[in-house]
């Protein structure tokens, strides 16, 4: 024990001395023992004794050390400071002595409970003379001071303030710790870079009277040391200490500082030494490279936290500011790039490594080129990395994950493959799409990079190998712009990325590559709504409140669409631009931002705006005078005004400003007052009327001055307060009287157009674009045309409602120029021509037939019959036969009674004329039945009062009479085997489809003999087939021989010839009706045509079905019928089953539905009629019983009620057939039945209308047959009469009304 020891001992018993304890075996005093928790007592002399004994037993050392370790654990607030200063030494000098390592562990255990018992001076004893044991002498390796390095490793590590300020030699322990670097062991090399880790960390503030730090002085020594330890240890413990003091050191700027900077200040010699010795020497050049190959080996250690930790110390290296460039370009021809990348790959994507190894790579970006070759082979690396990323909102490292891909793909867009081209473009578009949709934030800078790798994929030669990816473009360049709009005004760059990718996509669409049709039309016609949508209403609302640049970004994303005029999209996008008055928003850029870049562009693209309008480069003039266009409208006018005779810039100014007044005009676009405008279009006629003398204007020219003139000329009109200069007027007819300019061809304002054919003085020009029209449509005039929307063209349509208006000289001017054709003997061509756009703009507008006709359209076609050179060709008696039959259909009754009633005698002379002599010599063909057509419709408008002289002509013509009974009869003689007619036949089999069309003349015909002729026929002869009586030969078909007709025919002659018995019938009541004699008819006769009817009551078309019930209750209803006769009928047995056969069906329950009762409507009427007679055949009371009447009463609902069975029950009731508590039953039906018709009222007023359609060519005589069915039907349906010929809800309401009424009658009788 040394005297310092013994010192401290005499002052314990000093301090003791009062104390009476008991002493240990040794006889020392027992103020040196420490009480146990077992009750025993340590005695500290005789343990100082035991462990600083060279040759004391390890066992009885480390058992001693044990006990005191566990009476300090147990009982450490019992150790007095006395005792806490007396073990100082010995544990140290033990420490010193002993090389077993348990023993150290247990040495360096109890210092550092003694150094945390909270007594400073403690703590400070042991850092100061472990400090002072290691500054002293030579530095080597030996176990013993390996334990005591880490001892003072473990006591700095204990604190959080300053230990180093107990070091007195600092320098000494320094210099020794650097110098024990370069010894051979691992172990001792570790321990120093603790220790020296934690002297730099904890003495940040520890300086020297200079003010440098105390490590800077051995910085050249200590890094190389330190370096080099990194670079040959594979201790992954070894290697996170020196990783940490290099990090300390990186931090400090000492890797970068100490060989650039002279060394301030050395404090040993042989730190001199060191900087020119070639051990330790350096240069500039050497320490990258060194550095380089000693984080090589912890880049790709095992311990995550070594590779971790590595990489930021490459962080701290390269973040300091004075870091050079050539050290990282040093870095990377050591190749760290493929280590960083190597880390990167087997990092599983972790965070912390991902992020490390992200921010690395992006520093070493710096180091071009050579970088970006060892980038295109870690390529493949980083895209895991993004998919990662990419799923976690604002990553640390996802913008600059995406800045090393984007660098990548622009540097070398040819190595990346077509499976990475997908995934990437999967992922970009899947963060744009939670980005819009608010699920995951995105930085701008981020945003931008994903903008912009998108746009270098698209470019990248890989994307033309890769297929099915044009819907991940549409979305990926929707979302970018949506998500763009609501922040435009924070960060405008983002909204010009995203407006850059539509504007790629949108190109990207029109590769040649692109093989899938559909969804390229779906990517482009997506970009167009997203523009059409989203970006042009926004700009619309928001152009007053953005910037210049976004302005540029946004009229050059239209204008890309733009130039791809010849595509639909472009097209429809430029008609959504025009309705959206986007030349007014042109203008008003134009004065927000007054700059050249501004005005080209807005010129630029209203050019080819123009052009995708118009075609053929019409925006031309635009291009041309982009540069002096002024920027304000009014300027416009002001231009517009001048003379521009002998300058060729206000010329080329003059034509643009007209196609950009024109093209707003076309769509409504108001760019000045009306007022204005049209002074300035006049004054522009007055000065330059010599121009357009000498031909200075063109065609084009001239129709944008006639549209401008023509449209605010109308708007004049229509306010009636803008004056107009007759001269500017009289100077624009003369110069479209005297100069060619095309109509047809050209866009017009609908206004301006009907502006110029209001004008009677424009007949004569207008004429002839009317020929120029129908020369440049003939090739169509067998197409059909829809109405609809106008394209603000002259077409068909345009036409139709120009003559259809009657508020314009427009069928004068086509009537006037057939005519003019026919007299001047105009070539054929045009003449079909003009005929074919009648019937068109008839068939467009039916109404257009009324003014046609008005202005004498029958007189032309008159004339075309009686010129000689016309009448006999067959397209020109085509047209005529169309356009006649489209007129005869669409005209009304009032206006065709106006018309020249001589002329339609004419034609209809020459029709029939015609129709002979084709069907003698070819038999019935299409032209002829198509006249047979025209032949009904005039028969049909004389019963209206309209072309009665053509229609007397036509049933009385001997030679119509003949053929049409000749046709008749040799349809008859085959008695049976027109069952074999197939009305589907083929084109070109006419055998039995005339037969058809005769009957449906000879139906009209019966009409119109009512009309024509009243009075001047005996009915009676129709039915008789051998009565000689009538004196006037007409077209008559016998009853015989429809009755023939009607039981042999098809389906077709079937229907037709029962509306011709109907009709036949219906004429012959009348007669019975209104004269006094009897019907002359035998009985034989009457019964056979009976048979024939009962035959088809239950025929499986309702409407035939209909018609013979109908016929068969006007029989049974004649009444002057003698005696005989009506007995007979009475005894019918037919009548009787066709009646029973009704009674049973409805009353069987639960199978009267609506349509079951439809089907006995027919014999509804002949019960009808039978319960009519004054003597009811006996059997209706049998058949009518009272058990049925219930029945069918039973199955009766407000849902299936029809007219008949009303009627048929008012009948029932006036013939007493009811008893009462079927009356009070019924009446309950009835009332329910008559509210569920007010409540659910279905009835359609157009029931009766037959859909209008379009008869062109002769092929469609399908479509007129059917027609004309229509008609003879719908004429039939709409004479009310007592018969119940109506059908429908209005009908039933009266038929209830008429019961309740016949009720009240038999109440009160």
């Amino acid at each position: 024990m040394s005297q310092t020891d013994s010192q401290e001992a005499e002052d314990l018993e000093v301090e003791v001395e009062a104390q009476s304890l008991g002493s240990c075996s040794q006889g020392h005093r027992s103020t040196l023992s420490l009480q146990t928790q077992q009750g025993g007592a340590i005695c500290l002399l005789c343990l100082s004794n035991l462990i600083t004994t060279p040759h004391a037993l390890t066992i009885h050392v480390s058992y001693a050390l044990s006990q005191l370790s566990l009476a300090l654990s147990h009982r450490p607030l019992h150790l007095s400071q006395s005792h806490a200063h007396f073990l100082v030494s010995p544990l140290l000098h033990a420490l010193s002595s002993f090389d077993d390592q348990p023993i150290a562990c247990q040495l360096i255990d109890l210092i550092t409970i003694l150094s945390d018992s909270g007594d400073e001076d403690v703590f400070a004893q042991f850092v100061s003379r472990v400090a002072e044991r290691l500054s002293s002498g030579a530095f080597s390796w030996s176990p013993r001071q390996l334990h005591m390095i880490h001892c003072l490793g473990v006591l700095f590590n204990c604190r959080t303030n300053n230990p180093f300020i107990f070091i007195k030699n600092k320098d000494g322990l320094i210099s020794n710790l650097v110098t024990g670097l370069g010894l051979p062991s691992e172990e001792i090399r570790g321990e120093i870079l603790f220790v020296l880790y934690k002297v730099s960390s904890i003495q940040c503030q520890s300086m020297d009277i200079d003010g440098a730090d105390i490590l800077f002085a051995f910085c050249p020594k200590l890094l190389q040391l330190s370096l080099e330890s990194l670079m040959k240890t594979q201790r992954d413990d070894v290697r996170l200490n020196c990783v940490a003091l290099l990090t300390i050191l990186a931090q400090k700027g000492f890797l970068v500082n100490a060989y650039t900077n002279n060394i301030s200040r050395m404090n040993f010699d042989e730190a001199e030494n060191s900087m020119q010795t070639t051990d330790y020497g350096t240069n500039q050049s050497s320490l990258p490279v060194l550095f380089a190959e000693a984080i090589k080996g912890p880049l790709l250690s095992s311990d995550s936290q070594v590779q971790i930790s590595t990489l930021d110390l490459m962080l701290q290296y390269f973040s300091w500011e004075a870091a050079p460039g050539k050290h990282i370009q040093i870095l990377m021809e050591e190749n760290i790039a493929d280590y960083v990348f190597e880390a990167l790959r087997l990092s599983e994507c972790k965070d912390p490594m991902v992020n490390s190894c992200v921010q690395v790579l992006n520093f070493l970006l710096t180091a071009e080129p050579a970088f970006g070759q060892r980038l295109a082979v870690g390529f493949t690396t980083l895209i895991p990395v993004l998919n990662h990323v990419a799923e976690v909102p604002f990553h640390p490292v996802q913008s600059q994950t995406l800045k090393l891909i984007w660098n990548c793909i622009s540097d070398f867009p040819g190595m990346i493959s077509a499976s990475h081209v997908k995934e990437l473009i999967l992922c970009l578009t899947r963060m744009l799409r939670r980005h819009t949709d608010g699920e995951m934030g995105m930085l701008p800078e981020t945003f931008t990079v994903v903008c912009s790798i998108f746009v270098a994929l698209l470019k990248s030669p890989s994307f033309k190998r890769t297929e099915n990816l044009a819907i991940a473009v549409q979305e990926a360049s929707k979302h970018a712009v949506l998500a763009c709009l609501s922040i435009s005004d924070e960060d405008p760059s983002q909204l010009l990325h995203s407006l850059y990718l539509l504007k790629e996509a949108y190109a990207y669409s029109y590769k040649e590559f692109s093989t899938n049709k559909t969804t390229i039309m779906e990517l482009r016609n997506s970009i167009v709504d997203v523009c059409e949508s989203h970006l042009l209403p926004w700009f619309v609302t928001a152009i007053n409140d953005i910037n210049e640049e976004i302005v540029l970004g946004v009229l050059e994303t239209f204008h890309s669409i733009l130039l791809q005029d010849s595509d639909i999209p472009a097209t429809e996008f430029a008609q959504i631009l025009v309705a959206s008055s986007w030349i007014s928003l042109s203008s008003g850029c134009l004065g927000l931002f007054p700059t050249e870049k501004i005005k080209w562009r807005v010129y630029l693209m209203l050019s080819s705006l123009v052009d995708v309008l118009f075609g053929n480069d019409t925006g031309q003039p635009i291009r041309d005078a982009a540069v002096h266009i002024p920027t304000d409208p009014a300027e416009w006018l002001f231009l517009l005004g001048q003379k521009s005779s002998h300058n060729f810039e206000l010329s080329c100014c003059q034509s643009a400003i007209l196609l950009i007044l024109h093209t707003a005009a076309i769509h409504d676009d108001r760019l000045a007052d009306e007022k204005l405008v049209l002074a300035s279009l006049e004054q522009y006629i007055l000065v330059n009327s010599s121009n357009f003398q000498f031909g200075a204007a063109d065609s084009l020219t001239i129709m944008w001055l006639v549209n401008l003139y023509g449209l605010y000329r109308s708007l004049a009109k229509m306010s009636y307060q803008i004056p107009y200069s007759l001269e500017a007027e009289r100077m624009l007819f003369h110069l479209l009287t005297e100069k060619e300019w095309d109509l047809p061809s050209a866009k017009i304002h609908p206004l301006s157009l009907k502006w110029l054919f209001q004008q009677e003085k424009l007949s004569k020009p207008l004429s002839y674009q009317i020929l120029k029209f129908c020369r440049s449509n003939s090739s169509n005039v067998s197409n059909v045309v829809v109405h609809g929307k106008s394209n603000n063209s002259m077409n068909e349509e345009v036409i139709a409602e120009l003559v259809a208006a009657g508020d314009n000289y427009g069928a004068s001017v086509v009537v006037c120029l057939l005519m003019q054709l026919i007299e001047q003997e105009g070539q054929v061509p045009d003449i079909v021509s003009v005929l074919n756009l009648v019937a068109t703009a008839i068939n467009i507008l039916p109404r257009a037939s009324d003014q046609f006709c008005l202005h004498g359209i029958i007189n032309a076609i008159c004339a075309l019959y009686n010129n000689s050179s016309y009448s006999s060709l067959p397209q020109i008696l085509t047209a005529i036969s169309l356009l006649i039959f489209n007129i005869l259909r669409s005209v009304h009754p009032e206006v065709l009674s106006l018309s020249d009633e001589a002329a339609w005698l004419t034609v209809t002379m020459k029709l029939i004329e015609y129709l002979i002599s084709t069907v003698a010599v070819c038999s019935w063909t299409h032209e002829s039945l198509l006249i047979i057509s025209i032949l009904s419709l005039i028969l049909h408008h004389s019963t209206n009062k309209a072309l009665i002289e053509a229609s007397k002509y036509i049933v009385l013509n001997n030679s119509l009479v003949s053929t049409v009974n000749s046709t008749i009869d040799a349809a008859c003689l085959k008695g049976p085997a027109m069952t074999d007619y197939d009305e589907e036949a083929s084109t070109g089999e006419y055998e039995y489809e005339y037969l058809i069309f005769v009957l449906l003349l000879y139906y009209f015909s019966i009409r119109s003999l009512q009309a024509s002729l009243p009075g001047a026929l005996d009915w009676q002869n129709f039915l008789d087939p051998f009565s000689k009586k009538q004196s006037l030969s007409t077209i008559n078909i016998r009853c015989h021989d429809l009755c023939r007709l009607m039981h042999f025919g098809s389906p077709l002659v079937k229907l037709v010839s029962s509306y011709c018995m109907l009709e036949l019938f219906t004429r012959l009541s009348d007669h019975e009706d209104g004269e006094h004699d009897e019907l002359e008819c035998s009985m034989g006769f009457l019964s056979s045509v009976m048979a024939v009817l009962e035959g088809l009551v239950f025929y499986s078309d309702i409407r035939v079905a209909m018609n013979c019930g109908f016929c068969l209750s006007m029989i049974l209803g004649w009444e002057k019928l003698d005696l005989h006769e009506r007995t007979i009928i009475g005894k019918n047995y037919w009548c009787r089953l066709i009646v029973e056969e009704m009674a049973m069906s409805l009353a069987v329950p639960h199978l009267a539905s609506k349509s079951f009762f439809n089907h006995h409507k027919p014999a509804v009427h002949i019960a009808v009629a039978l319960l009519k007679h004054e003597k009811i055949p006996g059997w209706m009371r049998t058949v009518f019983d009272s058990p049925c009447i219930s029945g069918i009463i039973g199955n009766l609902g407000a849902s299936n009620m029809g007219a008949e069975m009303v009627l048929l029950f008012r009948e029932l009731l006036d013939s007493e057939f009811l008893k009462a508590e079927q009356i009070s039953s019924l009446n309950h039906v009835l009332q329910a039945c008559r509210k569920y018709v007010y409540t659910n009222c279905t009835q359609d007023e157009h029931t009766n209308k037959h859909p209008y359609k379009t008869f062109t060519k002769l092929d469609d005589l399908g479509e007129v047959r059917e027609y004309l069915i229509h008609l003879m039907s719908s004429q039939l349906s709409m004479e009310k009469n007592c018969r119940g010929l109506q059908n429908g809800d209005k009908e039933l309401l009266e038929e209830i009304e008429m019961f309740f009424r016949s009720l009240t009658v038999k109440e009160h009788s």
